[in-house]
C-alpha cells in the first residue's frame, strides 16, 4: 500500500510516518513537508512543497491513501483566519487534490466534538472540514476525533496544565469524551484502521482510538 501524507512534522503525523516505516503492508510513504524532517529510509520520499501553492506538486499525490495530520493552534496562527486557511482550507485542497487523481481511501486528523453548526470556533472549523472531505464521496473515508493530545517533550504550558486537570475529571467519570491520549495511541489506532476498516465512512471516537491502540503493529 502506498501513502501520501501532510502534516508529518507535528507530532501525530511523525509518530504515524514511523510507524507506517515499521508496516509489512505500507510499502512506500510520500511525505509532504515544508523541510525535511526525517532520516532517509528506503519506504519513504520526502518532497519540499510550498504549500501556498499546493496544485503544483499535485504530481506527488499519488498511492492508495491520502492522510492528513496537518493543523495549527490560533496562537501560532495568529488569527482566526490564518488557523482556517490552513486547518480546513489547506487540508481541503489536498483532498480534493486526492480525490482528483483517484486516491480510493482518505484519512483525516480531526478532533472531538467537531460540528459545522457549533458556536465555538474550533469545532465548528473541525466540523466544516469533516463535513466538505464527506462531499468528496471518497471509496474509504476515516476520521480520527481524539481528544487532548500528549505529545512528547511539550513546551506548552498551557497543554500540561490541560492535560493534568483532564485527568482529574477523567478519575471521577468526567469529561471522558475529552480523555488526553498520547500521540503514539492515536497514530496506532489510525494505522490499525488503515489496515483493517473496508469501504465507506468511518469515524474513530475516542473510545475507538482507545481499542484500535492496543493492537500491535501489523
Amino acid at each position: 500500500m502506498k501513502a501520501v501524507l501532510i502534516g508529518g512534522s507535528g507530532a501525530t503525523g511523525r509518530a504515524l510516518v514511523q510507524l507506517m516505516l515499521k508496516c509489512d503492508k505500507i510499502t512506500e510513504i510520500i511525505v509532504l513537508l515544508r523541510r525535511i524532517s526525517f532520516e532517509e529510509h528506503t519506504k519513504l520520499k520526502q518532497v519540499i512543497v510550498d504549500f501556498d501553492h499546493l496544485t503544483d506538486f499535485e504530481q506527488h499525490i499519488q498511492g492508495d491513501i491520502a492522510i492528513s495530520c496537518l493543523g495549527t493552534t490560533l496562537k501560532d496562527a495568529g488569527s482566526k483566519e490564518a488557523q482556517w486557511k490552513i486547518d480546513h482550507d489547506l487540508n481541503l485542497q489536498f483532498a480534493a487534490l486526492a480525490k482528483k487523481n483517484d486516491l480510493p481511501t482518505f484519512m483525516l486528523l480531526s478532533a472531538v466534538h467537531a460540528d459545522p453548526e457549533s458556536k465555538i470556533f474550533y469545532n465548528r472549523m473541525k466540523g466544516s472540514l469533516e463535513q466538505d472531505v464527506k462531499a468528496l464521496d471518497f471509496n474509504r473515508l476515516i476520521i480520527v476525533q481524539p481528544g487532548a493530545l500528549i505529545r512528547p517533550n511539550t513546551d506548552r504550558l498551557g497543554e500540561k496544565a490541560a492535560i493534568t486537570a483532564l485527568r482529574i475529571f477523567n478519575k471521577i467519570g468526567l469529561l471522558k469524551a475529552y480523555q488526553a491520549l498520547s500521540v503514539a495511541q492515536v497514530a496506532n489506532a489510525m494505522l490499525q484502521a488503515i489496515i483493517h476498516y473496508m469501504e465507506g465512512n468511518h469515524t474513530l471516537t475516542v473510545e475507538e482510538i482507545k481499542k484500535l491502540s492496543a493492537e500491535t503493529i501489523a
